[in-house]
């Protein structure tokens, strides 16, 4: 072999070498939990996957792989895929990532206690009283039937399960409806403490649960979707979500988060409950137990409070199945609040299959007039779409975000389940409602923190954060400085307990980096487990105790 021949073959061997080194790696899109795992071993013969973009781009897809369209929304479809063609599909250029469209359950476990909403329908001194007045909460449920406590509140009902009827045959929709607007119905059963937490609102009635109390995580975005499309025309300022279903993916990959970010930034505010599943069968504990949608940033998400019956709140307690925090995948701090969710009295749906099946769930009355007992976190959130409903008719112009603040800063913390367990504490909307008007909607004169001059307002933004806030001043914006206690922006500041920015100090007791700290009692670190003293490791599971 002559020297020309052979410097051109050891130059062919040197490219095909350097192209299978560095070839790019083959495009897999992100796939959910559900999804993996039927990636892994495939255990059925059809996989229905939530896949956003454009129609034509789904129409593309389908046709390519064989599919099925078998729902359409307004990001993205459902396609029903041969498991077979499944694993093509994840390698699709035009395929980022993929969901499955899995059930999605009311967060129940088989009213005014200790809320303040009494102090907010009476009024607080120059704070008119309010009730919810022209308020539109749009309720994601199994339906709302006929009931006397809800006659004139339902101004329309809209199905997405194919039943072709908004009716309740299961039961849960209902009871979530009397929490959150139900008034005073006939009767000499029916107490006062029976109505709804926002009486003067009105309702939406979106059905994306069906006859067995469950429904497909689509139904729900489409029940989305139709509340951001028809916001304006029914006034619809609130969308509670007493239902949900265990975290699979990232909240920026889940299509349920999805739908709830774009309602968010419609303009609507969104309720989600925090989940159940706050402890196992055996009584152990669980950390990181929250439910999708309660995973998104974006929403309010509500744990449950055990008010023990008292109007007092000094004996209220977590109750003990309220989902923990952090979020999976994402580790956010969550809930964001909680609220009374045990044993809540409220409408009971005639001839729902709950109370057929649980008789004893019934409290009193018969027909459309009955009532009966439910507890969850499904009930919390009902408790807090009702607040939200008073806070906006005290200030229409708040927007979501600071909704949520106004809602958190009037918490009571519960220092004995922290961050994790009740995020800022209880509520107290009789306090949200007075900083609605007195704090964050008040327009009050130009003041200097630190050198600089502000005008607390709900349309401007501190392009600073003061570095020692004065008094009783407020900053609303991207910035808020609320008295003494609170700095919130990138980093907050509450009281002398937390600085949240890459890190998070809660007194002595947190640093949140890479790593976590909790006293002495918990470790963090980059294997993703927990070491709890002697009582928690996480790694692919959860063990409490011995």
């Amino acid at each position: 072999m002559n020297a020309r021949r052979l410097v051109g073959l050891v130059a062919v061997l040197v490219i095909l070498l350097a192209t299978s080194a560095f070839a790019a790696p083959q495009h897999r899109a992100r796939l959910s939990r559900d999804l993996a795992t039927e990636l892994a071993k495939p255990a059925r013969a059809t996989l229905d996957v939530i896949v956003d973009g454009d129609q034509a781009t789904i129409q593309g897809l389908a046709h390519k792989y064989g599919a099925t369209v078998k729902r359409r929304l307004a990001h993205g479809a459902v396609l029903q895929v041969a498991a077979f063609r499944f694993d093509s599909l994840t390698q699709d250029p035009d395929v980022a990532h993929l969901s499955g469209d899995v059930d999605v359950l009311p967060s129940m476990a088989t009213t005014d206690v200790s809320t303040g909403a009494l102090l907010a329908w009476a009024g607080l001194g120059d704070v008119p009283g309010v009730s919810g007045q022209g308020i539109g909460i749009a309720v994601i449920d199994s339906g709302i039937s006929k009931h006397k406590a809800l006659r004139g509140r339902i101004v329309a009902s809209v199905d997405f399960t194919g039943g072709g009827s908004g009716d309740d045959r299961y039961g849960h929709g209902t009871h979530v409806a009397g929490i959150v607007a139900a008034g005073e119905a006939s009767g000499p059963h029916v107490d006062a403490d029976y109505r709804g937490i926002a009486p003067g609102a009105y309702l939406i009635n979106l059905k994306a649960l069906g006859d067995d109390g469950s429904g497909k995580t689509s139904d729900a975005i489409a029940a989305i979707e139709w509340a951001v499309e028809n916001r304006a025309r029914f006034g619809i300022r609130v969308i509670n979500l007493s239902l949900g279903h265990p975290v699979m993916e990232p909240a920026a990959d889940d299509p349920l988060c999805q739908a709830v970010a774009r309602a968010v930034h419609a303009g609507i505010v969104v309720v989600a409950a925090a989940g159940n599943l706050g402890k196992l069968d055996d009584g152990t504990r669980v950390i990181g137990g929250i439910d999708s949608p309660g995973n998104s940033p974006y929403a309010i998400t509500v744990g449950a409070l055990n008010t023990h019956g008292t109007p007092e709140r000094s004996d209220d307690e977590l109750t003990t199945y309220s989902s923990w925090g952090p979020t999976l995948y994402d580790w956010n701090i969550k809930p964001d609040l909680v609220a009374p969710g045990n044993k809540i009295v409220s409408l009971e749906a005639e001839g729902s299959s709950l109370v057929k099946e649980y008789p004893a769930l019934h409290v009193s009355g018969q027909g459309n007039d009955a009532y009966m007992t439910l507890s969850g976190t499904s009930a919390a959130a009902a408790v807090v779409s009702g607040g939200v409903a008073l806070v906006l008719e005290a200030n229409p112009a708040l927007k979501p975000a600071q909704v949520k603040v106004v809602l958190q800063l009037g918490c009571t913390f519960l220092p004995a389940v922290g961050l994790l367990g009740g995020g800022a504490g209880s509520v107290n909307f009789a306090t949200a409602v007075e900083l609605a008007v007195e704090g964050p909607g008040a327009t009050p004169e130009p003041v200097t923190i630190a050198g600089v001059s502000v005008t607390p307002s709900l349309l401007t933004f501190a392009e600073k954060t003061p570095s020692n806030p004065p008094g009783d001043t407020v900053v609303w914006g991207s910035t808020v400085v609320w008295g003494s206690t609170v700095v919130w922006g990138s980093t907050v500041v509450w009281g002398n307990r937390i600085i949240w920015g890459d890190r998070i100090i809660w007194g002595d007791r947190i640093i949140w980096g890479d790593r976590i700290v909790w006293g002495d009692r918990i470790v963090w670190g980059d294997d993703d487990r927990i070491i709890w003293g002697d009582r928690i490791i996480w790694g692919d599971r959860i063990i409490w105790g011995d």
